[in-house]
């Protein structure tokens, strides 16, 4: 799984690390930069599949550009730019794997890129230790003029390196993957690209979710699908999905949720709409609605739940503001879902919020899981803080649970520097 992300001189990041776990909450005020870190993942997803870099943030068509497009992916004012991540199972060993970028002529190219491995021990504090002195290099660029329309990388081969010529507007890693190289580098490349292409983003839009959908084993990002997926699952999955998702969605409304489903409809079978069948205590049987009458709120965490559990383990799944339109009362529930299904699938979760109520639902126990988003006070670059690192912190749960310090701005104001505060 990816256990870390790095960025250096990204959008309104000059260098900041977000380690990802089982469930990682990332908080912070509007512009503070939360959304530019996901937009590297983004970036990196795309070019795993072999989409070009150019195309990776400007669009192309098929794909919708990153906030900013090429003019606003480095740093202001350079034109670099560098994203990278690590990818591990356990602790016994690791994947690194770094893209460096620059923004000229229109058009994004190439400067380095390199693929490591290292692997550790672990002493009697469980701590790792490297077993060798440095990691293992999997392949990795040379220097290359930046007026050149290729790049040499040196290939781990045996004993030796193998040097070989490739594009400057692919990722090398994306043209590596349908070549054969060495046993070692074959299987990196594997793990690290199907990591990265395993990420999810997910903004579920209530309005395109409430008409009927092509049956698809694939969601769409924003949630429009969510029934034809459902519906294309599997006469053995079926079931089981619809009884968990009645199961959660039971505990949103104040009525009984009898059943939560989605059914092919039409002549052909081909297009599928979701249904709820719903109980009220005066009436005999159950009264079935569609998705044109079910809330905002409902549809949002039903997109959700569907991601879930239908992502493949071993992926991240990535929400924004992820209680959108979600009574506070059922933060709880949320979190409750998230974590549980996320570790019953194997699903690594990253979302985004400023809710106050599914702040304080985390509790005591999940603090080091919560990062801040926040500007530096000289330079206004992003940064990240994890919330237990904050020195005061103790002293601020004094005054009360985290959704409070958090809706009065305390986190805030606890980072800057004591000029600043007493200003």
């Amino acid at each position: 799984m990816l256990t870390s992300l790095t960025v250096e001189n990204w959008k309104s990041f000059e260098k900041a690390t977000l380690n990802i776990d089982a469930l990682t909450v990332l908080i912070g005020t509007n512009a503070s930069g939360k959304s530019n870190l996901l937009e590297a993942l983004a970036f990196l997803s795309r070019t795993a599949h072999g989409i070009s870099l150019t195309a990776a943030l400007r669009g192309d068509g098929v794909i919708l550009p990153l906030r900013g497009g090429l003019e606003w992916a480095a740093h202001q004012p350079g034109d670099c730019f560098a994203i990278g991540i690590t990818y591990g199972v356990g602790r016994k060993w690791e994947h690194a794997y770094r893209i460096e970028c620059i923004i000229h002529e229109n058009r994004c190219d190439l400067i380095s890129e390199e693929l490591t491995f290292t692997e550790f021990d672990l002493n009697a504090n469980n701590q790792r230790i490297a077993v060798v002195d440095r990691a293992q290099i999997l392949f990795k660029t040379s220097n290359a003029l930046l007026t050149a329309q290729s790049i040499d990388a040196h290939l781990l081969n045996g004993d030796y390196g193998r040097r070989q010529t490739f594009e400057r507007s692919y990722s090398i890693a994306s043209q590596l993957l349908s070549q054969r190289t060495h046993s070692q580098l074959d299987q990196g490349l594997r793990d690290v690209l199907d990591a990265i292409k395993g990420v999810f983003l997910l903004d579920p839009n209530p309005n395109h979710m409430r008409g009927f959908s092509s049956l698809s084993h694939r969601l769409e990002s924003d949630g429009s699908n969510i029934a034809g997926v459902i519906a294309a699952l599997s006469a053995d999955e079926q079931p089981e999905i619809a009884n968990i998702l009645t199961d959660y969605a039971s505990k949103l409304p104040e009525l009984d949720v009898a059943r939560v489903y989605a059914e092919t409809v039409g002549k052909f079978n081909t297009d599928a709409m979701l249904y709820c069948d719903e109980r009220f205590q005066a009436a005999g049987k159950p009264s079935t609605v569609d998705a044109r009458t079910m809330s905002d709120g409902t549809l949002r965490f039903l997109a959700i739940l569907t991601a879930l559990l239908t992502r493949p383990s071993n992926s991240l799944l990535i929400i924004e503001d992820v209680d959108n339109g979600l009574h506070p009362s059922r933060s709880e529930l949320l979190l409750r879902m998230l974590r549980k299904v996320g570790q019953e699938r194997g699903v690594d979760i990253l979302v985004t919020t400023h809710n106050p109520a599914l702040l304080d639902a985390m509790g005591t126990a999940l603090l080091p899981f919560i990062t801040v988003a926040h500007r530096a006070p000289t330079t206004g670059a992003s940064e990240l803080t994890l919330l237990e690192d904050i020195k005061q912190l103790p002293k601020l749960l004094a005054h009360g649970r985290v959704g409070r310090l958090s809706s009065e701005g305390l986190i805030e104001q606890e980072l800057k520097t004591p000029a600043e505060q007493a200003a």
